[in-house]
């Protein structure tokens, strides 16, 4: 069923009660990354369940938050946790956020998340910044009727990932001395990991990393118009000569101890978008 949009002004007309300045920056945490910004300063923060018509997330780590805050002045909206097309959730509930983060004026979108790498150069902790991604789910957020109001019938893909975004991040990276890899991230539906055969698929089609998340919040965010920066942690290497078992503990695990980085690399990012953008 294609998202309402009196649904999600409704939603966008409660978050208003408590906004006091147009948020710009919107960002999405991905698995064990929901503490990457603990620098925030709160204004306002609320469970999804008590958010009308917010979908709710039912996977650990995902704590179901949405804070409302500033972060080196800047007000943005911080998503701890996201939704899932493996949770049974339809794209359009999948990125339902992403279309109340537009209707409150949000420019500036960042999607993180926890991801395997294909890649055999990288390693577990790295932070992978998205160049592009590749849509293996068999879904699209915008089939069905086109809603106007957000955005052309036909939106072009060939910049997703904003390349001023890009260079921005791997300055700031530089900066800070933070090893950052770049890469193409294939969008699965999941829940169920990778086969080798599978993996081996994944990297002979250019992919460097994999995950179940992403690809519908970016193709809605590219149709809302907004500039988009996607961060990968890099959690495991699935290597199909040499399979080894992932465990979502082995996940989480990874991403506490790449927490100090990331949060460095997203702080400073955050730090540096224009006002005017």
């Amino acid at each position: 069923m294609k998202t309402n949009r009196k649904q999600v002004i409704d939603t966008a007309d409660f978050l208003k009660q408590h906004i006091t300045k147009q948020p710009r920056i919107g960002f999405l945490t991905g698995t064990g990354l929901s503490d990457t910004l603990n620098d925030l300063e709160v204004i306002a923060a609320f469970d999804y369940a008590d958010l009308p018509n917010f979908p709710v997330s039912t996977v650990e780590s995902h704590k179901g938050k949405l804070i409302y805050g500033t972060l080196s002045g800047k007000p943005l909206l911080l998503m701890q946790g996201r939704f899932h097309l493996y949770e049974g959730y339809s794209p359009e509930e999948v990125t339902f956020p992403i279309r109340v983060m537009q209707e409150l004026g949000v420019k500036n979108l960042i999607l993180s998340n926890a991801a395997g790498g294909i890649n055999l150069n990288f390693s577990a902790g790295d932070i992978m910044i998205i160049k592009d991604h590749i849509n293996l789910t068999g879904k699209n957020p915008l089939i069905g009727p086109n809603e106007d109001a957000w955005g052309i019938r036909f939106p072009d893909m060939t910049e997703v990932y904003d390349l001023a975004f890009i260079d921005l991040a791997k300055k700031i990276a530089l900066r800070h001395k933070i090893p950052v890899q770049t890469g193409v991230y294939a969008g699965l539906n999941g829940p169920s990991l990778e086969t080798p055969a599978e993996t081996r698929h994944l990297k002979a089609i250019g992919s460097d990393a994999v995950g179940f998340s992403t690809v519908m919040e970016a193709i809605t965010g590219v149709h809302a118009g907004m500039k988009i920066l996607g961060i990968s942690l890099i959690t495991n290497i699935n290597d199909p000569d040499a399979p080894q078992k992932t465990t979502l503990e082995s996940v989480l695990k990874t991403a506490e101890k790449a927490l100090g980085p990331l949060k460095r690399l997203l702080t400073d990012v955050i730090a540096n978008i224009r006002d005017e953008c």
